[in-house]
């Protein structure tokens, strides 16, 4: 789990400074045409995300405090989150969108929840 962790997180970095500079490649664009497919998106990918680092951290301990490993995880994403969100209005190509934001953190909680249930 916490190699899949670290090359999701990779992916969607990938995905975010391609963003930036505006080089997005049309197969990822085209997820985005329809209405609201940005927020479908950043559901989905934070919520993966969530979900892999909270089992990792889960898993990775003896006898981990559930909920506060997975409360943890998710909050420092979630800083994560708000701060890629935020630096969007310093790049001609994105645009800071508080639906975005909200978006990711309603993935961020399913997907805590779901990891954190997980037996």
């Amino acid at each position: 789990m916490k190699a899949l962790s670290v090359i999701f997180l990779l992916f969607i970095l990938t995905i975010i400074v391609l963003a930036d500079i505006g080089g997005l490649p049309p197969q990822i664009v085209a997820l985005y045409r329809f209405p609201n497919g940005d927020k479908v998106g950043h559901f989905i990918l934070f919520g993966l995300l969530n979900f892999f680092f909270t089992r990792a951290f889960l898993s990775s301990q003896p006898n981990p405090r559930r909920k506060l490993v997975t409360v943890s995880t998710g909050l420092i994403l979630a800083l994560f989150i708000a701060l890629e969100e935020w630096s969007q209005q310093f790049f001609a190509t994105r645009t800071f969108d508080l639906l975005d934001l909200t978006a990711s953190y309603v993935g961020v909680a399913l997907g805590g929840w779901l990891a954190w249930i997980k037996k």
